[in-house]
This record gives C-alpha cells, sequence and structure tokens, in this order.
C-alpha cells in the first residue's frame, strides 16, 4: 500500500493563503467583470432607446441602424407632451441610481471616462429639466419652425427605408408643431411666455419658410433636394423611375397638405398667444431664471466654473484684446489709412474649394492627420467629400451664416457645408467662416471623432452626450488660427499692410465676441435692463437705435449662445495653458491639440482632469 506524503505545518499555511489568495482575486475579478458588463448594459439600453425614439437624431447620428443594435424602430419626431416630461425626468433620475451602483474604478480607462461624462451630463440635465417652461424650441434664431426644414433637406436617402421613414417623418410634422403650440400654452399660463416682438418673428417665419406659390411652382427646396436625393437610388438600381415618382408624388402631397397646414396652425396659434404687455426681458427677472441661466450654461459650454469666474475669465481677455489693438495701432499708423479707405483689399484666394484646399495645406503642421476610414483597407489619411451648398432663398433671413451639417459616425465620406450669401460676403471673412465650419474645424473634428471612435470601439453612449462648448469652442479657436493663416497668404502677395490688418480683424472679432458674452451675462444673471445694456454697447461705439435693439434682441432670444463659442474658446486656451505647464520642453501644439481631439466631446472639467492624469503618468 503506498503511503500519501504528509503536508508540513508550513506547507499547509502557505496552501491556504495562495486558496485566499485565489479566492479574493476571483471575486475582485467577478465584481470588475460584473461592472463591465452592467455598464455596458446600461449604455447600450440608452444608446437604442433614445435614438429608437428620435429618427432624426438617429439619422443623423448614425447611417446603418443596425449595426448599432438598433434593428427595430418606428419612425417618429419627438412630440412634446407634460406627461412625457415627467416619464423622461423619472427615468433620468432612475438612470442616475443605475449608474451609482456602480464602481467606476472597475472599468476600464475608456468606460470610467464614459461613465464620469454620462453621469454629470445626466445629472445637469436633471437639474436643467426641473425648470419645466423655461427652454424655448421655437426661438426666432434657432427654433424648429426654422431647423427642421433644413434637417429634412439633408436628410440622406441611402436604402429605401430612409425615403419611406422620411415621408412617415413629414406625415407626423403636423402632430409635431401642434405639440410644441402646446408647450407654448404651457408657458404661457406659467408665466414664461415669450414677448410679443419674439412670438412675431416665429410667425412670421411660419408664413415664409413654406408658401402655397412656391410648391405651386414646384421650386421649394424641399421639392427640388428630394427628387435630388431620389436619383442617386435610381442609378443604384434600387428604386425604379416609377417607384420614385410616386415617392415624389407622395412628398408633394404631405408639403401641400400636412406640412404646410402645420406651419397654418402654428402661425395662427402663436398669434393668439401674442401679449403685447410681456417685455423682452433676460432670464434673471423671472422667479427661477438665474438659477435656470446657471445650469443652461454648464449645458451649453460644459463649463463648471461659477459665474463670478467666468466674468473674471472674459473681462481678463477683454482688457487682453483692447491692448493688443491699440498696440497694433501704434505700431503701424499705416492702419488708420486702410481702415479709413476700403478697408482690406481682395483676398488672394477666391471660392470656397480653393480656400479649403488652402487651409487643408496651411494646417497640417499644428494639426494631426484625419484617422484612416475604418471601412478602407490602406493605412493612410482618406479625405472625405465636402459639399459647399447655397442656403436656400426662403431660409437665408431666419439662419446662419454659414453651418455644417454634422456626418453619421459610420459615414464620415459625406460632408455638408452650407454658406448663407445674404448674410456672408467673399473674401477675409469666408476664408475663416471656412475654418470655423470646415477644416480645421467642425467638418475635420468630426471626421476625426468619428472614425477614431470606430477603429477605438468607443462606448456608445458618447455618441448621446453633446458638448457644445467643446465643439463650438473649437470652431472658435481654430477660426482665430485661420486669421494667422489668412495673414500669411497675404504676407507671402507682398501684401503686408493688408496682413497687419487682418491681425488687427482678428481681435477685433474676439473683443465684439467677448463683449457679447458679458452682456449675456449681464442681461440673464445679473438683471440687466434695455437702458443698461444701451448705455454700454453706447460705450464701446455702438450707438445705432437699430443695432442696439437688434443685439439686444438676439442675446434674450438666445442665451448662452455667444458664451457656447467664446466661453468654449476660452477654456481651451485655459486648458492649453495648462498642457504647456505640464508638458514643459515637450508641448506643441500638435501635441496639445492631439490629446484634444482624441479625448472627444467632453465637458471641461472632465479633459482638465485627464490631462492631468495622464501627464501623472510614468
Amino acid at each position: 500500500m503506498k503511503q500519501r506524503a504528509m503536508l508540513t505545518w508550513k506547507q499547509l499555511m502557505l496552501l491556504c493563503c495562495l486558496l485566499f489568495s485565489f479566492a479574493g482575486l476571483t471575486t475582485l475579478l467577478f465584481h470588475y467583470q460584473r461592472d463591465e458588463k452592467r455598464f455596458a448594459k446600461i449604455s447600450s439600453s440608452l444608446f437604442v432607446d433614445d435614438l429608437s425614439g428620435n429618427t432624426l437624431n438617429m439619422h443623423y447620428t448614425v447611417a446603418c441602424p443596425a449595426d448599432f443594435g438598433i434593428h427595430s424602430y418606428d419612425a417618429t419626431l419627438p412630440f412634446y407632451s407634460r406627461k412625457e416630461h415627467l416619464e423622461s425626468q423619472a427615468a433620468t433620475k432612475e438612470l442616475l441610481d443605475s449608474l451609482e451602483e456602480l464602481d467606476a474604478q472597475n472599468l476600464r480607462a475608456a468606460d470610467r471616462y464614459a461613465y464620469t461624462l454620462l453621469t454629470r451630463s445626466l445629472e445637469n440635465s436633471l437639474a436643467l429639466n426641473s425648470f419645466s417652461y423655461y427652454d424655448e424650441p421655437l426661438s426666432p434664431s434657432s427654433g424648429m419652425q426654422s431647423q427642421l426644414p433644413i434637417l429634412l433637406a439633408e436628410y440622406a436617402f441611402r436604402t429605401r427605408r430612409d425615403v419611406e421613414d422620411y415621408l412617415d417623418l413629414l406625415d407626423q410634422t403636423d402632430e409635431y408643431f401642434s405639440s410644441l403650440l402646446t408647450f407654448e400654452q404651457e408657458k404661457a399660463d406659467a408665466g414664461l411666455l415669450l414677448s410679443a416682438a419674439s412670438l412675431d418673428k416665429v410667425k412670421q417665419q411660419c408664413d415664409t419658410i413654406l408658401t402655397r406659390e412656391e410648391l405651386d411652382a414646384g421650386t421649394h427646396f424641399l421639392q427640388t433636394t428630394f427628387a435630388e436625393r431620389l436619383q442617386p437610388l435610381i442609378d443604384q438600381g434600387i428604386l425604379t423611375e416609377e417607384e420614385a415618382l410616386r415617392y415624389q408624388v407622395q412628398n408633394d402631397r404631405l408639403l401641400r397638405t400636412v406640412m404646410l397646414p402645420a406651419y397654418q396652425a402654428l402661425a395662427d396659434g402663436l398669434f393668439l398667444l401674442e401679449d403685447e404687455t410681456v417685455p423682452l426681458r433676460g432670464l434673471a427677472s423671472y422667479p427661477e431664471g438665474r438659477e435656470y441661466y446657471r445650469h443652461l450654461l454648464i449645458s451649453e459650454t460644459g463649463s463648471y466654473r461659477d459665474i463670478a469666474e467666468i466674468k473674471r475669465l472674459l473681462l481678463s481677455k477683454f482688457t487682453e484684446e483692447y491692448n493688443a489693438i491699440r498696440t497694433l495701432v501704434s505700431k503701424h499708423p499705416e492702419i488708420s489709412d486702410l481702415l479709413s479707405g476700403d478697408g482690406l483689399e481682395t483676398f488672394p484666394i477666391s471660392g470656397a474649394d480653393a480656400m479649403l484646399s488652402d487651409l487643408q495645406s496651411r494646417m497640417k503642421a499644428d494639426f494631426p492627420s484625419l484617422p484612416c476610414n475604418p471601412a478602407e483597407t490602406a493605412e493612410k489619411e482618406s479625405l472625405p467629400k465636402v459639399t459647399v451648398k447655397a442656403v436656400s432663398p426662403s431660409l437665408e433671413r431666419y439662419s446662419a451664416p454659414a453651418f455644417y451639417l454634422t456626418a453619421p459616425v459610420d459615414d464620415t465620406d459625406n460632408n455638408v457645408i452650407y454658406i448663407n450669401h445674404k448674410n456672408m460676403p467673399d473674401g477675409l471673412e469666408l476664408y475663416t467662416t471656412l475654418a470655423h465650419e470646415g477644416y480645421p474645424g467642425h467638418l475635420y473634428q468630426t471626421v476625426y471623432h468619428n472614425r477614431a471612435f470606430l477603429q477605438k470601439g468607443e462606448n456608445k453612449v458618447r455618441q448621446l452626450l453633446w458638448y457644445g462648448g467643446y465643439l463650438e469652442g473649437w470652431a472658435l479657436y481654430v477660426e482665430f488660427y485661420s486669421f494667422d493663416y489668412a495673414a500669411d497668404v497675404y504676407a507671402e502677395q507682398g501684401a503686408s499692410s493688408a496682413a497687419v490688418l487682418t491681425q488687427l480683424e482678428q481681435h477685433d472679432r474676439s473683443l465684439q465676441l467677448c463683449l457679447y458674452c458679458l452682456l449675456d451675462i449681464m442681461i440673464h444673471y445679473d438683471n440687466a435692463s434695455y437702458s443698461q445694456v444701451a448705455e454700454l454697447l453706447e460705450s464701446v461705439g455702438i450707438d445705432s437705435a437699430s443695432s442696439v435693439r437688434a443685439v439686444y434682441a438676439y442675446l434674450v432670444e438666445e442665451p448662452c449662445n455667444y458664451l457656447k463659442y467664446y466661453l468654449g474658446y476660452l477654456e481651451i486656451l485655459q486648458l492649453k495653458e495648462k498642457a504647456k505647464e505640464l508638458w514643459g520642453a515637450e508641448y506643441s501644439d500638435l501635441r496639445f491639440h492631439t490629446f484634444y481631439l482624441d479625448c472627444g466631446p467632453s465637458d471641461f472639467s472632465s479633459l482638465e482632469e485627464r490631462l492631468l492624469s495622464e501627464a501623472a503618468k510614468p
């Protein structure tokens, strides 16, 4: 009989320790895996549910929904109802509670960052949504009455389902506008109605954006662009000529019988709400206006600085820009002659395509190359297609000077920049605008993020998080960058005075935007009156009564809009200075820009934390 070997006491103790260590490691690993799986499930469900309930958002976020787990959905616009608003608040609270049950330290680095962004975003959204009637979906400058037609006109047709979804959405515009009118009526009952002047602007838009005359002539852009978008499907054999014709007939019918009456009903409803006793005034004049403004500022800019600190930043920058202008004028007395004459001479580069090409060439030293398209096998930068279009004449009065329509995450090769020729001249202003909207601005930033997002397999929930300060701050930052490029263009042509004047234009634009941000805070947080705003504008040379009224009205109707751009820009400058401090001799603009773009859309507190964390790594 074989004798068993006996374990010594020390061997037994060592075995116990190993067993306990293994059990502890197994438990630890279980918690890590559990939290990773739960976060993946939460974020995936949120992504699918959110996009499935808003077809417009889904279509502009993903080109192929099935590739992102969205296999079944009904085309729908996000109708407003008081009941759904309350249910949304409850769902947000429930989601936050679920996230709080997780230990973020158990998540992999990318998911931990997504968790932080999502939690902060939801917390502020919950606070913001508690101010039920302070939001304004029908703003005269950026409301859905003017934005919806643009989104419909650029709704890409990649498949037959896209065409049918589009027509389903068009068929819902009456219910959609009716729900927005209901919201405005509830705002009126809550004492938060828009001023009569603002409501009248929206009413005029409803009367002119879609007219029976244009529809009868077949010249409205929602008719012409529909036919243009069908043609590629015909060319690819997805649709026959007969099917396309039937869709066109259906589009015309819906425009005449659903969308046109929807605009007319909205205009009539707003007319009945007009109350001449309601003044044009800032948020601070309302009971909870200052608190709402504070959360709106976080939501729009991604900056968590308190308002006193933001004021100090703005005042410091205002002084800096003012002094820069004085220095330039004193060093270059010839500027005065240029300003009193015809101003800047003709910009050496003409045409949007040539300008975009020049910007792409000049940015190479300071900005990273675009990641390769995941759909391509070649490991090289592939430049996306860019189409520059004119804003339809019927929308010129209500549209921004220029804008870029964000491409879906999985379709970065087709991009559109709109130019409003009513407000946008050629020359230097077009060059810097194309930098803002194209390269190295919105288009470049969007394509960079989308391609990197797919390559890295980032958490899908990040596609739902919007950070105006990150996006618009970057676009303004690179716009100012492009003034230097433009000065170089002039200098290369021997136009040294024009190069100096270009720098002056840069400082003057910065100074003006800074001033508008200060006024925004004065109106919406400090409760400044029209006369106080007029007095300040007059002190800086803006004394035309119509100009003062226009500036005041825009600031009242679009709270935080200028701050979204300019405070975002200042936050980037602050982050840049911190990077210089941390990286020392290893700092370069290229490295900073790469860091910023690689982080993806974020709030600025999270960006700074990430910068500090990465700098602390050995």
